[in-house]
């Protein structure tokens, strides 16, 4: 079998699972122990994360052309793909929380619905909660404003009753 017989169903795999992504991250997971690479990827799989280690070479074939090129300067290194389809900012969080208790992990870059940041962009993105997690703050702000006016009503309503 020919070597490019071998390298094109990992490079399919890739571009599979690119395929409808709302963003990648690369990082460095160089030094982290078999008992924290375990837990790196329980913990992508809790927030419905593909976290996968390819050759530098397979993942260049694979976003060549398309619109994850632009992470081919930063695979140097030992790197980790790490992929979402459903929460834009999921990937860049759920590796900036664990990078905090396993120093070895480096975020390198990522694009993000479309857009590419460096290391400083991805920290910056992790920092974003997610999308439930906005959508509940809203909801609680709108209710707010909502309750007060009713508790005044009531308020106002027993005070008329009392007279």
């Amino acid at each position: 079998m020919a070597k490019i017989e071998e390298k094109q169903p990992v490079v399919a795999e890739i571009k599979e699972a690119l395929d409808g992504a709302k963003s990648v991250v690369l990082v460095d997971y160089r030094g982290l122990t078999v008992a924290q690479d375990t837990e790196l990827r329980r913990n992508a799989r809790k927030e419905d994360l593909i976290y996968k280690v390819y050759k530098n070479t397979m993942v260049s074939l694979a976003i060549e052309g398309t619109e994850w090129a632009d992470l081919k300067k930063d695979l140097e290194g030992p790197t980790a793909v790490v992929i979402s389809k459903t929460d834009a900012t999921a990937p860049a969080r759920v590796m900036a929380e664990f990078a905090k208790t396993a120093k070895k992990l480096e975020l390198k870059s990522g694009i993000v619905e479309g857009t590419y940041y460096d290391k400083a962009g991805i920290e910056t993105i992790a920092t974003i909660p997610s999308r439930e997690v906005l959508l509940s703050r809203l909801l609680g702000s709108l209710q707010s404003p909502i309750a007060n006016l009713a508790r005044v009503l009531n308020q106002v309503a027993e005070k008329q009753a009392e007279a």
